[in-house]
């Protein structure tokens, strides 16, 4: 089965409720992980997480069938989460259906995030005819679609939001809509909000619970590394240091940003200039105006051949590295900040490059 981004956008799709294989795919990472999350809470029963690598499953295909029928360590239910680049869980997902039809057991439910991979892929093709599984690919949303998904959010949570106030969340979140959840619950939080007891929330309650200034957000350290700027690097570096930013939160901004330059190089195509986009199509795009210049000057840094003579870009390297540095964070959370700190440096070094 086949679902769509606006499927998921209010909810859990009807069609998900008889799958047991989820492939969410696409650049827009934060939304297919979203989405990801939204499945496994529908669960009746989701019980313990057990997470795999696709480089993993690619170099041992049986993986997955065996903790898919493997049962927990104290019995209980269980549910996989596959972090994956392209097709790298293809085998692993046929050597699991295979199995499965000749007899080998029920298996947990399966959700595997593949940023890198299309709806046209060959695992897509494996799954999207089946009535077991559920192929869905996300692509970066605009403000209103956000917008409109924060208003679910809290009304899922019994906030009453208005659309100026979804908006504004929306845009601080970076159009992440797993940050915009984040948020709709510090705020249901406050707002002592329950959808038995509904409480409308005010600009002065997000105020309340947000950063304290502009310069506490990703924003700044997200522009010196994709730019190249190298004497502000080191600066913002230390500056996410003394904030305690969150490195995982660190590389989704970073993922965001680089989806965002793809989207945009996917509308102007090969030799495209930035410069010529109009208003309108800035606004269909998400360029926000403080943020055009910013944009811009990535766009033309990472758009740039990746080496002499190379029909590869320097984002077509880029967003690959970005999900294994995702990875590896999650993987090293005890030395995550030291790791962040190195990996920037060398991307904000390739950045810089002419």
């Amino acid at each position: 089965m086949k679902a769509t981004q606006k499927d998921f956008l209010r909810g859990v799709p009807a069609a998900a409720r008889d799958a047991r294989i989820f492939f969410f795919c696409g650049p827009d990472e934060a939304g297919a992980s979203a989405a990801a999350n939204r499945i496994v809470a529908a669960l009746p029963d989701a019980g313990e997480r057990v997470e795999l690598a696709g480089a993993d499953l690619r170099r041992d295909p049986a993986l997955l069938g065996d903790e898919a029928r493997s049962t927990s360590l104290f019995g209980g239910a269980r549910h996989i989460w596959v972090r994956a680049s392209g097709d790298d869980a293809h085998d692993a997902l046929q050597f699991l259906i295979e199995t499965a039809d000749a007899g080998a057991g029920a298996a947990a439910p399966v959700m595997i995030v593949a940023t890198s991979a299309t709806d046209k892929s060959r695992t897509a093709k494996l799954l999207e005819k089946r009535a077991d599984a559920l192929v869905a690919m996300f692509h970066p949303p605009d403000l209103a679609a956000v917008a409109g998904a924060v208003r679910a959010m809290a009304d899922a949570a019994g906030l009453r939001l208005g659309g100026d106030l979804a908006e504004r969340i929306a845009r601080g979140a970076g159009l992440d809509v797993r940050l915009a959840q984040s948020e709709i619950t510090k705020l249901a939080l406050y707002c002592d909000a329950d959808p038995q007891a509904p409480r409308a929330a005010t600009a002065d309650d997000l105020n309340a619970i947000g950063a304290s200034t502009e310069e506490d957000g990703f924003a700044p350290l997200v522009n010196a590394v994709l730019g190249g700027e190298l004497g502000r690097l080191g600066g913002e570096i230390r500056r996410m240091r003394e904030l305690g930013l969150n490195p995982v939160g660190v590389a989704l901004a970073l993922e965001r940003r680089a989806a965002h330059l793809a989207q945009i190089a996917a509308y102007l195509g090969p030799g495209g200039n930035f410069d010529t986009i109009d208003k309108g199509t800035e606004m269909r795009l998400g360029i926000f105006f403080k943020e055009k210049r910013d944009i811009g000057v990535q766009f033309k840094r990472w758009t740039m051949p990746a080496a002499r003579g190379s029909r590869e870009t320097r984002l077509d390297r880029l967003i690959p590295r970005l999900v294994v540095l995702h990875r590896n964070l999650l993987a090293n959370s005890q030395a995550a900040e030291v790791f962040l700190a190195q990996e920037l440096a060398e991307i904000g070094r390739f950045a810089a490059r002419r």
